[in-house]
């Protein structure tokens, strides 16, 4: 295993550090586990709190800032954190107006998000949460009851965010939420598979002549395996399973090709050109792109399509000022 750390124990942690130290003025680390949260404190607003395993980098501490989250909490790699962290970065940016915590659909995720929204209420601190599942790949896999919430839960930070902002009650931005996750879909695929630190060998083998369609983002195998094809052939093979979920004809869309981690910009970008012209073809309109690593598995190299369908007032909450480390608008 080659990695460019200090001590297997100690990735999360210095992790988390650097982090905050990228925008100290913005950001500050709970003394309590690896919690990043805005600094100054937000009030009157309502709190969005959002984690998982480490490993997605710039997910999720990337998206605490203006316009978005306010605390993310970083589990150790692929793993969730514990109900006591999700509980500390609830306590650390509560507001009299609430909080909503923004889940990807994993067991654990869900399991230990509710717990710490059940330990919160009992502090008099009102909550409440979504779970996202833009996952067309699986019906249920190895981590999940129901389909994964992989890429598609940044665009939930952005517009639950900017919807938090306007002064929303808590009802509404989890509404705002809600209807994101009724409009995006995900799809991935990978080439090489990646290496958790404290595991020391890869998640799965692929050969130089296969992919693994249908990818998670812990690293775990997808749908199944077949012979490495162009990139053409794959983006097409994405999205005809994203479009088949989702009915997209007519709609504006903003679109993510996402880099799992250790695929090359010039790749991510090739697979855009062919995504744009297919998307035109089918009669939907690209309100707007982003190309590169927004929710990663480490350095797995592949990447994952995602669309969500626009209507006004989503595109009015997208457009939205935000200003994190990993998103600026």
């Amino acid at each position: 295993m080659k990695k460019i750390i200090n001590d297997v124990a100690n990735v999360e942690e210095e992790m988390i550090l650097g982090l905050v130290k990228a925008a100290p003025q913005k950001l500050r680390k709970l003394d309590y586990g690896t919690i990043v949260v805005r600094e100054p404190k937000q009030e009157d607003k309502v709190a969005l709190v959002s984690g998982g395993g480490s490993g997605h980098e710039p997910a999720h501490g990337g998206y605490v800032g203006e316009g978005m989250l306010d605390c993310a909490v970083a589990g150790t790699v692929f793993t969730s954190p514990t109900p006591d962290q999700v509980l500390e970065g609830i306590k650390a940016v509560a507001t009299d107006k609430g909080v909503l915590c923004i889940v990807k659909n994993y067991t654990g995720d869900v399991m230990n998000f509710e717990m710490a929204i059940e330990m919160a209420a009992d502090e008099g601190i009102k909550a409440d949460y979504v779970v996202v599942n833009d996952d067309v790949a699986v019906k249920d896999s190895l981590y999940t009851t129901g389909r994964r919430g992989v890429a598609g839960t940044i665009f939930v930070h952005k517009i639950a965010g900017a919807k938090a902002a306007e002064g929303a009650s808590l009802e509404e931005v989890k509404a705002a939420a809600e209807k994101v996750i009724a409009n995006v879909r995900s799809m991935g695929m990978a080439i090489e598979p990646c290496t958790v630190p404290a595991a020391g060998k890869p998640g799965f083998e692929l050969s130089d002549t296969e992919m693994e369609i249908g990818i998670g983002i812990h690293g775990e195998p997808g749908t199944h395996r077949e012979a490495l094809g162009t990139a053409d052939s794959i983006a097409k093979m994405l999205l005809d399973s994203i479009l088949a979920d989702l009915d997209y004809t007519g709609s504006d869309v903003v679109v993510l090709v996402n880099g799992m981690g250790g695929t090359p910009l010039m790749e991510l970008y090739i697979v855009n050109n062919f995504v744009q012209d297919y998307l035109k073809e089918k009669g939907i309109r690209v309100y707007d792109t982003m190309v590169g690593n927004y929710m990663t598995s480490i350095e797995m190299a592949g990447f994952s399509l995602t669309l969500l369908r626009l209507d006004d007032e989503m595109k009015k909450l997208y457009d939205a000022k935000a200003d994190t480390l990993a998103w600026k608008k």
